[in-house]
């Protein structure tokens, strides 16, 4: 393994000391690793003082180590500039081919320009860190717990990797700095947001949240890296000059992966339809065993968002359903329509998540009834009432239908970001895309639509009769 990385430290190497050549990188980060500890610091002394004066010193003790982390994304940051410049910048500028002309092989090569353009900015990120502290203590006499500490430092090194990974595999396909740059806006906006949601997290006091933000970030960082890798191509990163959107192209390779070999409605059904099932065998096991993992996991949370077992009132069931009926008219014929368009919307919602993100958000959103069913099960069943009955007259009646087109559905998102990380024949990402887009439409026009259309007729109409049968008066 040692010498199979051997290789790749020595491209790193050459790469850290041309970047440490360069004052037009080393300045910018310098200056952040001085300047920006400092401002922050100013900025906690501040806030620390104003706040005192009025008696809310936990903003302040919060607000803190909020600030510690944005010293450490800061500097960490340029490393998304540094790596969208890996390999298209040095094909613009002529000096690639002779890189690309050496026996290294393709991971090789690949692993040295993504530790090169990490390791800088991370050092960096981490002087600023020391920087930062060092001063916070000296005015504030603030010293962070080291599981906080560690926390940071973690979510320093996985943030870095996540933009460098995702900035390197956008460099080995663009094919121009430029466009290198418009594209990078797909890595600063979830970055963004991701910040977003770690400050909520850090000033509502739940630190221990961080470390499934850090395992997150690390899964992504992998996938991006395996992406980078598996779509790296040395022929087409030199012959490449430009690309041209050929939506001609696009559709024929659309519909061709739509069609496949059928001639018939039927064997289409037959040969494309359920010939995918094969293909999804592992995707449709996992998801059943996430749908399951799922139930416990809703299940688990009764005891910390615990409603009080008085409130739980089953009595006069038909006098509510009846009720509904004629305020809301969903459980009737004329609510198939919303229920189906409702369910449709939410599988269109995952899937465009999950494009974004190899399957992961798409997956969880998908998970997220299941969970909530998971969770009124344990709920129903601290107040005296039976789980399975509950679950055989509210869910079982358009479960039939509507659990196994969440699998599948599911399963179809988990096929998709998997085959964008780890393309099959040598295919494109462009192209593996397409033919995963038409993969998709099949299973949702075959099976998916067909299932939520029988949960929906269901749940409307079988449902609702079937809850009055256990729970009516």
């Amino acid at each position: 393994m040692l010498a199979e990385l051997r290789p790749a430290l020595m491209v790193t190497r050459r790469e850290v000391r041309d970047q440490l050549r360069d004052w037009r990188i080393i300045i910018p980060i310098a200056v952040l690793t001085i300047f920006f500890p400092s401002l922050m610091n100013f900025t906690a002394e501040r806030a620390v003082n104003f706040v005192g004066n009025y008696g809310a010193s936990i903003v302040a003790e919060r607000l803190i180590p909020f600030l510690l982390m944005v010293v450490g994304f800061f500097p960490a940051s340029f490393s998304l500039i540094i790596a969208l410049e890996s390999f298209v910048g040095e094909k613009e500028r002529g000096s690639i081919e002779p890189l690309l002309a050496s026996p290294l092989s393709d991971l090789q090569l690949y692993l040295g320009k993504l530790m090169a353009v990490m390791v800088p900015p991370l050092l960096a990120s981490y002087l600023g860190i020391t920087v930062y502290l060092v001063r916070v203590y000296r005015e504030l006499g603030w010293v962070p717990e080291l599981d906080l500490l560690l926390q940071i430092l973690a979510l320093t090194f996985v943030q870095a990797l996540t933009m460098v990974s995702g900035a390197v595999v956008i460099s080995t396909q663009a094919t121009s700095v430029r466009a290198a740059n418009l594209l990078a806006s797909f890595i600063i906006v979830p970055m963004a947001l991701l910040i977003q949601g770690e400050s909520l997290v850090m000033f509502w006091g739940q630190y221990d949240v961080l470390w499934l933000a850090v395992l997150g970030m690390i899964i992504i960082a992998g996938l991006l890296v395996r992406t980078g890798v598996g779509h790296f191509n040395r022929e087409e990163l030199l012959g490449k000059e430009i690309d041209v959107i050929n939506f001609k192209w696009s559709w024929h390779l659309f519909s061709s992966a739509l069609k496949g070999k059928a001639t018939s409605i039927g064997s289409w059904y037959k040969l494309e339809v359920l010939g995918l099932l094969k293909l999804y065998r592992l995707p449709i096991l996992l998801m059943s065993i996430m749908v399951i993992a799922s139930l416990f996991i809703g299940a688990s949370q009764t005891s910390r968002f615990a409603i009080p077992p008085e409130l739980i009132n089953l009595d006069n069931t038909e006098g509510k359903l009846s009720e509904g009926l004629d305020q809301f008219s969903v459980l009737s014929a004329s609510g198939i329509p919303i229920i189906w368009f409702h369910n449709i919307r939410v599988i269109l919602l995952a899937a465009i998540l999950g494009m974004f993100t190899y399957g992961v958000l798409g997956i969880l959103v998908l998970m997220l009834p299941m969970m909530l069913i998971g969770y009124f099960l344990a709920t129903i069943s601290s107040a005296g009432i039976s789980a399975v009955t509950f679950f055989g007259a509210f869910v079982l009646p358009h479960g039939v239908f509507e659990i196994p087109a969440l699998i599948l559905a599911a399963a179809s998102i988990f096929h998709l970001g998997a085959n964008l990380a780890a393309p099959s024949g040598g295919t494109k990402i462009g192209e593996g895309l397409i033919i995963s887009l038409a993969n998709w439409v099949k299973i949702m026009l075959g099976l998916i639509i067909p299932l939520l259309l029988a949960a929906s007729i269901t749940e409307a109409l079988i449902t609702p009769q079937v809850v009055l049968h256990y729970f009516g008066n």
